[in-house]
């Protein structure tokens, strides 16, 4: 049974890719996915944020106290006077990475602005990052600024690192566009090798005794894979390049639903964090399994068999299945 898929343009054995998260931070547990049955690695996010205030931290110590020498090692900040953040150290740990697992390692890029910033994305490329994901993470809240301005700067900054590097870049974004469809294709025309579907906007909650607001975590659950899911079954068919699944993958029925939508690629963090990297290897036995029962040999031959272009009805993932829903609801469903 034939499980490989194209990432990327990446041959990867399985469609099975721990996402960004803590766990590619240790160089063991990255061992153990790989071991696990992990095609490739999606590192933990290196944040604009980090580079820029790590370098003018650093350019405040270099361009002040005239009268210093530069030859004392005191000059330089402790890495606690500069937020403790290490941008450099990211770029270590690709290498490391790199020596420690035979399959593809992929950088995660995030940030926001045009700047600076973005020149770490050939820095990945050099320290043997096999691909990026760029992962634009964007709250609109400014009333002045139009959806036109919001979507124009996701372009621009996926064109600012794609004329950096020259291995594949996949663009990871957030569900929240008026038209969702035009802009997956307007990225793509842009250059885009991949599309990640979906980022997890993280919603801040209120804490009533401190009277503050309180961000915290909440992992994923299998049901939050259905906006991912609807979305690559109406996407396949218009998007020539990677379809990603990330969000709300936890079993091996979600990989097959997503590849069955389209996808070439499932990513996974939550499934992981709360049963480690022998979640994969359930995940690969029992995909097997199903395959076998319904006769497929291989992933390709499943990949898309659900997308909008191949079912019977396309409009059940748009609006007939909004109206179908609402209308055969009853009370009794609930019992």
């Amino acid at each position: 049974m034939n499980l490989e898929t194209k990432y990327l343009g990446l041959t990867l054995k399985n469609p099975l890719v721990p996402s960004a998260s803590p766990l590619t931070s240790e160089l063991d547990t990255a061992k153990k996915l790989e071991d696990a049955g992990a095609s490739a690695l999606v590192m933990y996010s290196l944040f604009e944020e980090q580079i820029t205030r790590e370098n003018e931290a650093l350019d405040h110590f270099l361009t002040t106290s005239g009268e210093s020498y530069a030859e004392a090692l005191s000059y330089f900040p402790e890495p606690d006077e500069y937020h403790n953040l290490h941008a450099e150290d990211y770029l270590e740990q690709i290498q490391n990475l790199k020596k420690t697992v035979d399959i593809p390692v992929i950088a995660s890029l995030n940030g926001v602005s045009k700047g600076g910033w973005m020149a770490y994305a050939s820095k990945m490329e050099e320290a043997g990052a096999d691909a990026i994901e760029l992962n634009i993470y964007y709250i609109a809240a400014d009333p002045s600024q139009t959806s036109e301005k919001v979507e124009q700067m996701y372009i621009d900054d996926l064109k600012a690192v794609k004329e950096a590097v020259s291995i594949p870049v996949s663009v990871k974004l957030s569900p929240y566009f008026s038209a969702f469809a035009n802009m997956a294709t307007r990225l793509e025309s842009a250059g885009a090798d991949g599309l990640v579907l979906f980022n997890r906007f993280y919603q801040p909650d209120i804490d009533l005794e401190a009277m503050d607001v309180n961000p915290n975590l909440n992992l994923s659950s299998t049901f939050e894979k259905r906006l991912p899911l609807r979305w690559i079954a109406m996407l396949r068919p218009h998007i020539k390049g990677s379809l990603a699944a990330t969000t709300g993958i936890h079993t091996a029925h979600d990989v097959i639903k997503m590849i069955l939508a389209g996808a070439d690629v499932t990513m996974m963090a939550s499934a992981l964090l709360y049963g480690g990297p022998d979640a994969l290897k359930f995940m690969l036995s029992e995909m097997k399994v199903w395959m076998e029962e319904k006769e497929y040999q291989s992933l390709e031959e499943m990949k898309g068999a659900m997308s909008s272009a191949s079912v019977a009805d396309p409009s059940a993932f748009e609006r007939a299945n909004y109206i179908k829903i609402l209308q055969g609801f009853r009370l009794e469903d609930l019992k």
